[in-house]
């Protein structure tokens, strides 16, 4: 039953950034623009197809794509892959990329497509990146909705010790370590007021190492996110109409992280 989740439709790549990111799209073409936009080591296919075509159905044109250094879309392998410390202590001069060029990526998509202003969605990291979209390029976002994200302020949604423990862990290689590594990782960062569906997890697994897995793609992503630092000032100047959404026993960006984006 869960393979038809993720039967999206035909990828396509785009030039966006100087990169090249794959999506896809799901509505009517002349539809409200709206841009979903993923969290870390998390390809586009989390936005399952059911949640995408109840979108469609309310007039939305749905776009999702994977991010740099994930999926189908362009990895920056040329650059290696961070050190623990350079991560740890976000060093920004050894960082390949931030998350204002996430940012970049995201306004080249919509620029390919001829796209002058979209709603933007963003989970986790993609909470992020639209964030900071909506800071450096506030005329290209007609709205923005920030799920389960934060500011970048150290002192608010840092993750539990034992979520932390996993984004630090040695990464997996193979496909059943990939599969097995979701696995534990949603078991401790998954809602609680839910069953954990683990054969969903491990599908979503398996589909996502064989469209592309790059485990120094994601470290990459990782320090993009420390290394970018504290987005609060600059949130203040934010004017688009904005949502924020998060869970209240969230253990991988705590609640606070929601509190400050809102405040």
């Amino acid at each position: 039953m869960y393979s038809q989740v993720y039967s999206f439709g035909e990828e396509s790549m785009a030039p966006a950034n100087g990169i090249e990111l794959c999506y896809q799209e799901m509505g009517e073409p002349d539809g409200e623009p709206l841009v979903l936009v993923m969290g870390l080591a998390t390809q586009m296919i989390a936005w399952y197809d059911g949640f995408c075509r109840l979108l469609a159905d309310r007039g939305f044109r749905v776009i999702r794509f994977d991010n740099r250094d994930i999926g189908r879309s362009t990895k920056i392998d040329s650059a290696g892959v961070p050190s623990r410390v350079d991560m740890l202590l976000g060093r920004r001069a050894t960082a390949p990329y931030l998350l204002r060029d996430m940012a970049k990526d995201t306004v080249g998509l919509l620029d390919f497509l001829e796209i002058d202003q979209a709603h933007v969605v963003g989970a986790s990291m993609g909470g992020m990146i639209v964030q900071q979209m909506a800071i450096d390029h506030p005329e290209r976002v007609r709205s923005l909705v920030s799920i389960m994200s934060t500011t970048g302020n150290r002192r608010a949604g840092q993750p539990s010790l034992k979520a932390f423990g996993l984004l630090l862990g040695n990464p997996p290689l193979t496909r059943d370590q990939v599969i097995s590594r979701a696995v534990k990782t949603f078991k401790v960062i998954g809602s609680p007021g839910f069953p954990f569906e683990e054969d969903v997890v491990r599908e979503m697994a398996a589909v996502s190492y064989d469209r592309g897995h790059s485990a120094a793609g994601v470290a990459r992503q990782l320090h993009a996110i420390i290394a970018s630092g504290d987005r609060t000032e600059a949130l203040h100047r934010v004017q688009v109409p904005t949502a924020v959404i998060h869970g209240t026993r969230d253990p991988l960006v705590k609640p606070s992280g929601g509190r400050a984006t809102a405040k």
